[in-house]
């Protein structure tokens, strides 16, 4: 249970600044920008919640620096994410799931790629860092 907890608060705390960080990369920035160096542009604000949200969590559940623990909630996040993300997709835009993975921009999609794998192991990475 608390692994679980630890998860869904890191999955929260991302996904919710993922989703104010939308609201203004959107309407703002892809006009301007288009989708491709919009969503760029806010890849480095998302590393940065990925850090502080795994710090909190990581010191708020004070979870061992155990490999097995710290990887399984941010495998387990990943899942909530993903899946949330999915389901929205399905739900608000009306896309079908592959069509919207293959209509990703391959730059800014590998980008993010890259950043929900940083996520699933930030809470691993972490421990690392100590001596």
């Amino acid at each position: 249970m608390h692994k679980l907890k630890a998860s869904l608060l890191y999955f929260a705390l991302v996904m919710g600044a993922g989703f104010v960080l939308g609201v203004i990369r959107v309407p703002f920035l892809v006009p301007r920008l288009g989708e491709r160096y919009a969503e760029l542009l806010e890849m480095p604000f998302m590393f940065a919640v990925v850090v502080l949200a795994a710090r909190h969590v990581v010191t708020r559940f004070e979870l061992d620096p155990a490999r097995s623990l710290r990887l399984q909630v941010g495998f387990m996040a990943l899942t909530m994410a993903v899946l949330a993300e999915l389901s929205m997709v399905a739900a608000f835009q009306g896309v079908p799931v592959a069509q919207y993975i293959a209509g990703r921009d391959p730059v800014s999609g590998a980008v993010y790629l890259a950043l929900l794998l940083v996520f699933a192991l930030m809470p691993y990475l972490l421990s690392r860092r100590r001596p």
